[in-house]
C-alpha cells in the first residue's frame, strides 16, 4: 500500500493514478468515508490524461487511527506534506463536503503555491454551525444528533444516513443497494474517535478567512436539494467571499451527487479544468 508517514508519525494511505509527469487532481474525501469515494472520477481523469490522487484522511479508511489531533487545521497539513511528498506542482484541488473544508483550510494556512484550481463540491465552508454571525447555520443540535448516532450504533446510523445523503427519500428516486452497502463499508473502515472528533471539525469550524485567501479559479458546484450541507448557508455564501468564483447548481441534486449524477459531474469538472 502507498503511504506517507506525516511529521507526527501518522500513516497517511493514498492512490496515485494515471501517468506521474501528468499535471495533477488531488480528490479530498467527505466523512465519514475514504479515498474509495473518488474511484469513479479517479479513473475519469486518469483516462483523460491527468495524474489523479486521493488518501485516506487520518483515522478514516486505511490511515493510521489517532487519539488526538483529528482537526481540521491537521488536516489541511496532512494534506500539505502528501501534495510536498509526490512533489506536485499546478494542481487541481477537488474537495467534497468535509473534504472541501480539508482544501479550503490548506490554502488558508498553505497558499497556492503549487495550485491552479480549486472545486468546491456540496463543501461545508464557510461555517456550518448556526451562530449569532451565520444565523443561516444548522443548530448544534443537529450535530449532537450525529455524534449520539455514529456513537451509539454506528453502523446502523451509517446504513440511515445514505437515504437523506443521496436524496433516496425523495419521490421517484431510484435507491442503489450498492451504493448504500459501499457508503457503509467505508465508513466502517474508519475509527469510531476519528469519525467522533471529525464532527467537529466539519460543522465549527469557521472558514471565512481561509476563503479570502483564496487566488486561483474556484467551482463552487452544489445541489439545491442538498439535505446533508445545505446551499444556503455553504455554497451560496461561499461565492460571496471567494473573488470570481463560478457557482454551478444542480436542481434538485442530493449531497452524494458526485455518485448520484457522475457522468454530469464528471464532464462539468473536466470543462472547468480545462477552461
Amino acid at each position: 500500500m502507498t503511504r506517507i508517514t506525516t511529521r507526527d508519525g501518522t500513516g497517511i494511505f493514498y492512490k496515485d493514478w494515471g501517468a506521474k509527469d501528468a499535471r495533477p487532481i488531488v480528490f479530498s474525501h467527505g466523512w465519514p468515508l475514504s479515498a474509495d469515494a473518488w474511484d469513479a472520477q479517479m479513473v475519469f481523469f486518469a483516462d483523460e490524461g491527468f495524474r489523479t490522487v486521493a488518501h485516506d484522511r487520518r483515522s478514516h479508511g486505511r490511515s493510521d487511527q489517532v487519539w488526538n489531533a483529528n482537526t481540521m487545521d491537521q488536516y489541511a497539513d496532512d494534506l500539505a506534506e502528501l501534495i510536498e511528498a509526490l512533489d506536485l506542482h499546478d494542481a487541481i484541488l477537488v474537495g467534497h463536503s468535509t473534504g472541501g473544508g480539508e482544501v479550503t483550510r490548506y490554502i488558508g494556512r498553505h497558499g497556492t503555491a503549487r495550485v491552479a484550481k480549486v472545486a468546491l463540491i456540496g463543501a461545508v465552508p464557510p461555517l456550518m454551525l448556526k451562530t449569532e454571525a451565520n444565523p443561516g447555520g444548522l443548530p448544534i443540535d443537529a450535530f449532537d444528533a450525529i455524534r449520539k448516532g455514529t456513537f451509539d450504533n454506528r453502523s446502523q446510523f451509517f446504513r440511515d444516513l445514505t437515504i437523506p445523503f443521496y436524496g433516496y427519500n425523495r419521490e421517484g428516486a431510484a435507491i442503489s443497494e450498492g451504493i448504500r452497502e459501499e457508503f457503509w463499508r467505508q465508513g466502517m473502515m474508519g475509527g469510531l474517535k476519528g469519525q467522533l472528533d471529525s464532527i467537529r471539525a466539519f460543522s465549527e469550524s469557521d472558514f471565512h478567512r481561509d476563503l479570502a485567501r483564496f487566488d486561483v479559479p474556484t467551482l463552487v458546484l452544489h445541489g439545491d436539494d442538498d439535505q446533508i450541507v445545505p446551499i444556503g448557508a455553504s455554497a451560496l455564501e461561499t461565492v460571496k467571499i471567494v473573488p470570481n468564483a463560478v457557482l454551478k447548481v444542480y436542481r434538485g441534486a442530493d449531497h452524494g451527487l458526485t455518485e448520484t449524477h457522475q457522468d454530469r459531474f464528471n464532464a462539468d469538472l473536466l470543462d472547468f479544468i480545462r477552461a
